[in-house]
């Protein structure tokens, strides 16, 4: 598997785990966007988004283009 596919199966997974912390427990946007020390959430916005900056990058180098 190329490091985008796992890349993108990370972010699926991702996804997958907030859609179901926000079903048990709600989100707040504070919680979301700044999440205090050690909440489930403390890391999600950060990592998703240094993941998706890395597919986009993989994605433009695949075809010759700039980011």
């Amino acid at each position: 598997m190329s490091e985008k596919q796992e890349l993108i199966e990370k972010m699926l997974k991702m996804q997958q785990m907030f859609t179901d912390y926000e079903r048990a427990n709600g989100v707040d946007p504070a919680d979301y966007y700044t999440p205090q020390p050690g909440h489930p959430l403390e890391t999600y916005v950060k990592e998703y988004n240094d993941i998706a900056r890395r597919v986009n990058e993989l994605a433009h180098s695949e075809v010759g283009s700039k980011a």
